[in-house]
């Protein structure tokens, strides 16, 4: 069901959690994960501390919530480029543009997630709780799909589809952790061209 269909005090909840959500996400990003309190949380989103625990049973509780809704969001997105009509190349180049854009608009809570989690900048799953990285599977999985039409195709070479996901998603990565760092030296945009060039002319059928 649609949010606009849920009752009116259904959708209040929602308005409500949202608020908790994006102050939580203010203070930890202002401050680090450890150094907030669920009592600063409930004063800068404007409700009694009574009410946050109604919906959060504590801080890690709250953390969780806000990684799993990012992480639908981001699923939802890429899914959504990796079910695109077209050839392989088409659904590569929009996978790339997509996870760019993702970064571009979500920067406090990817750098609240690479901060708190250890070895996340060299294992995307490091600290991934079990229900986002089926959500990770499950997109990698698709991402290998799109893949074996190439090798299918005989557009790309016989290589296994799931290791050139892996392959295509860790250049990815490495590129926007890069811009991430060091946004003025790196710029994702200006990079795209060199991660499909490095990407194509490795699986490219010769």
């Amino acid at each position: 069901m649609s949010e606009k269909r849920l009752p009116r005090r259904e959708r209040e909840k929602l308005r409500q959690r949202r608020e908790m959500l994006a102050a939580a996400l203010e203070l930890f990003s202002e401050k680090g994960y450890y150094n907030v309190s669920m009592h600063e949380i409930a004063e800068r989103s404007e409700f009694a501390i009574g009410t946050l625990y109604k919906f959060f049973r504590n801080k890690e509780d709250l953390y969780k919530a806000l990684m799993m809704e990012k992480a639908r969001e981001f699923h939802q997105a890429i899914m959504e480029a990796l079910n695109r009509k077209g050839d392989v190349f088409a659904v590569v180049e929009g996978l790339i543009a997509t996870k760019g854009r993702l970064f571009a608009d979500n920067l406090p809570i990817l750098r609240l997630y690479f901060a708190e989690t250890r070895g996340a900048s060299f294992n995307i799953k490091a600290g991934l709780d079990q229900d986002i990285r089926r959500l990770y599977d499950e997109s990698m999985m698709r991402l290998a799909s799109v893949l074996e039409r190439g090798v299918q195709n005989k557009v790309f070479r016989d290589i296994d589809p799931y290791y050139m996901a892996v392959a295509l998603e860790g250049l990815i990565n490495a590129f926007l952790f890069c811009w991430l760092e060091d946004p003025e030296r790196h710029p994702y945009e200006a990079n795209v061209m060199v991660i499909k060039d490095i990407f194509f002319k490795g699986v490219l059928a010769r």
